[in-house]
């Protein structure tokens, strides 16, 4: 793919802005020319980190001119290679790394940004680059237009050097946030249920905007093909299907037109009516993680980022203790490793949150106490008290795990 550079060449005025290493760090650059004023801000944040291995997003600001193709490149101090990237192609030469934009995300207008993830391997340290060149240019200080150069006078003097204009911290672009998944999530699934993706928009700024698919009763694979998902199970022990054709929910959301847009995010969360024995709804563990990675990689190809969480916990009392009660967590966590997909685990958040509210000992007694309040008229379904508090501890993890979402929370 050609590398577009910024239209005329560039001297750097070098200011860095560096924040903890465990949250991200920013480069945010400028390079002159002789009437047009260019620079560059590169965000790059590791999402999440184990043995041997780990996430980052890199989020590209474009200060300047609008550009219509962009080269980043970098290079790793300790040893780290690349092994996926996506919304990116990235290639590395030894320690060098190079990622050029996709068909669908090269124009980056003024102010405006685009971001791409990739999984790296790593041994005995992971630090972040110590630097980010854009197109040529490296992302080293604040946005400028120079005057031209003084014309020489026969009596040598000083030229003072031009006040850099403070760097700019673009306003966080309007997104869409998609959400699948079940009751637990959906706005409504009949009084006085209300699903956590009906609060979650309290927690976002207007610049966000939640688009609730999630339905009640589904599993993922009625969730995406709903009525073609039959009654009898295969031969290899999956609800057939009889048709492939998605259900519509999901079809307007792959539309280029309705549906899910580059820095749009989508969260997905499955996993309580899957492990029902019976079809339509039963989804074995190896078809359940095959759909989610379905879902993981279309929101990818369209420059989305997705997020899988793991389903909200029940309440189920042992003594004074609210325990584990959900499956599927372990898949949930496969696909986002095989894919670079953060993973919220919100069933372990959630049943620590009722411990931390002292749910148990519990007496069964749904319309009354603090549980009543909480829970509808079961140990699953919340009421809306219950529903804000569980879409906070979403909000929570955005940013504890430090997602680009984050700059859209209150």
């Amino acid at each position: 793919m050609r590398m577009s550079t910024f239209r005329r060449g560039a001297t750097a005025l070098i200011t860095s802005a560096v924040a903890a290493l465990t949250g991200a760090l920013t480069w945010v650059a400028g390079a002159s020319s002789a009437d047009a004023a260019t620079g560059c801000a590169v965000t790059y944040r590791i999402t999440n980190q184990w043995g041997g291995a780990f996430g980052a997003d890199v989020t590209i600001t474009n200060l300047g001119d609008p550009i219509s193709g962009w080269t980043l490149t970098w290079s790793f101090t300790a040893g780290q290679q690349v092994t996926q990237a996506w919304n990116a192609a990235v290639t590395q030469a030894g320690a060098a790394v190079t990622a050029r934009n996709e068909a669908y995300n090269g124009a980056i207008a003024k102010d405006a940004s685009v971001s791409f993830g990739f999984n790296g391997s790593w041994t005995s340290a992971n630090p972040a680059p110590a630097g980010f060149t854009l197109n040529g240019v490296v992302c080293t200080g604040g946005v400028t237009t120079p005057t031209p150069s003084p014309t020489p006078s026969p009596s040598p003097s000083a030229t003072p050097s031009p006040s850099p204009t403070p760097s700019v911290t673009p306003a966080p672009s309007r997104i869409s946030v998609w959400l699948a998944g079940d009751s637990t999530v959906a706005n409504s699934s009949g009084s006085p249920i209300v699903g956590w993706g009906r609060e979650l928009g309290q927690y976002l700024t207007t610049n966000a905007t939640v688009v609730n698919n999630a339905v009640g009763g589904r599993s993922v694979q009625t969730w995406l093909y709903e009525s073609a998902v039959t009654d009898r199970m295969n031969a290899n022990g999956e609800c057939a299907l009889s048709s492939t054709a998605y259900a519509a929910r999901w079809q307007s959301m792959l539309d280029s037109a309705t549906g899910m847009k580059a820095g749009d995010y989508l969260f997905i969360q499955f996993g309580i009516n899957d492990g029902s024995t019976t079809c339509p709804r039963h989804v074995g563990a190896a078809r359940y993680r095959e759909l989610l990675t379905t879902m993981v990689r279309a929101a990818q190809q369209r420059g989305a980022n997705p997020v899988l969480l793991t389903p909200s916990a029940a309440l189920t009392c042992s003594g004074s203790t609210a325990t584990p009660n959900r499956g599927y967590l372990t898949d949930t966590f496969a696909v986002g490793t095989a894919t670079g997909a953060p993973v919220i685990d919100l069933h372990k958040l959630s049943y620590t949150l009722y411990n931390s509210l002292r749910f148990c000992p519990f007496n069964g007694d749904y319309t009354s106490g603090p549980v009543g309040a909480f829970f509808a008229n079961d140990h699953t379904h919340f009421e809306a008290a219950g529903a804000r508090q569980i879409a906070g501890l979403v909000a929570t993890a955005v940013r504890d795990q430090r997602l680009g979402l984050a700059a859209y929370l209150r």
